[in-house]
């Protein structure tokens, strides 16, 4: 998949670069280009223009179990799915150790993106509830459990930090474990917060930025306790890492 996003509307090179990027270029089975005036790197807002192949790519992953069904993801141009997709699944494999699941447990998934962890655990837990503030992105999510004929995931569009209250919890009931894996400028404070107010027995942080990921962990320091730590090298040749962490309460409920 190819994106070209332009600065202004000049449909006469517009025309010509994508037609260029078209011909040249045959392996790119999505291509498509978005009129950004704002001139920054924030398109989610914007209307993509789909110039030739389909609006999605597909991708792949292993099941986290031996001899578990592989399963297939679509995403569209503004979901998130990460880059390193042979890496990718190694990062989920070490989530999924981390939490330990037993089989009944509610799993919240925050920052979901395109359901990639929700439906990489579900079969092995009672429910996975995941929430992401992009509404294609979570479209993309519903798409993928029932391509996958997975039936245990909810998935919601919202704001985190107003989305999980006390009314979200009674309503998909209190997870026992949740997984956050938010971008790289971390949690908001309020997500500290109503993760507190959730009190799962664990939380599994992953992050592409450990610096905001110490941050958060400090604000949840008086209930939950670091017991785990994994990096996983998602991006090779840098000093960019993602990095995995189990944090357990403190106390029981």
């Amino acid at each position: 998949m190819v994106i070209v996003v332009f600065a202004k509307n000049d449909k006469e090179r517009i025309n010509q670069l994508m037609s260029y990027l078209e011909t040249k270029f045959p392996e790119i089975t999505s291509l498509l280009y978005v009129i950004n005036t704002k001139r920054n790197d924030v398109i989610t807002d914007l209307e993509i223009s789909l110039w030739s192949g389909e609006p999605f790519i597909m991708e792949k992953m292993l099941s986290p179990v031996a001899n578990g069904k592989a399963l297939t993801f679509r995403v569209g141009p503004v979901s998130f799915y990460q880059t390193n997709p042979i890496q990718a699944w190694h990062l989920y494999k070490t989530a999924f150790d981390l939490a330990a699941f037993k089989g009944d447990e509610i799993v919240y998934d925050l920052y979901c993106g395109t359901g990639t962890i929700a439906n990489f655990i579900a079969p092995f837990v009672k429910k996975v509830i995941g929430v992401e503030y992009i509404d294609s992105a979570i479209k993309d999510a519903r798409e993928n459990s029932e391509m996958n004929g997975i039936s245990n995931t909810l998935f919601y569009t919202g704001d985190l930090a107003k989305v999980l209250n006390e009314s979200f919890l009674d309503s998909n009931g209190p997870p026992d474990i949740i997984i956050t894996d938010p971008p790289r400028s971390g949690m908001h404070e309020k997500v500290a917060d109503q993760i507190l107010l959730a009190a799962p027995e664990k939380v599994v942080y992953i992050s592409c930025n450990p610096a905001t990921q110490a941050r958060d962990i400090a604000l949840m320091d008086a209930e939950y306790q670091v017991t785990d730590v994994q990096p996983v090298d998602m991006f090779p040749h840098t000093h960019h890492v993602e990095n995995v962490v189990l944090l357990k309460r403190r106390r029981t409920r």
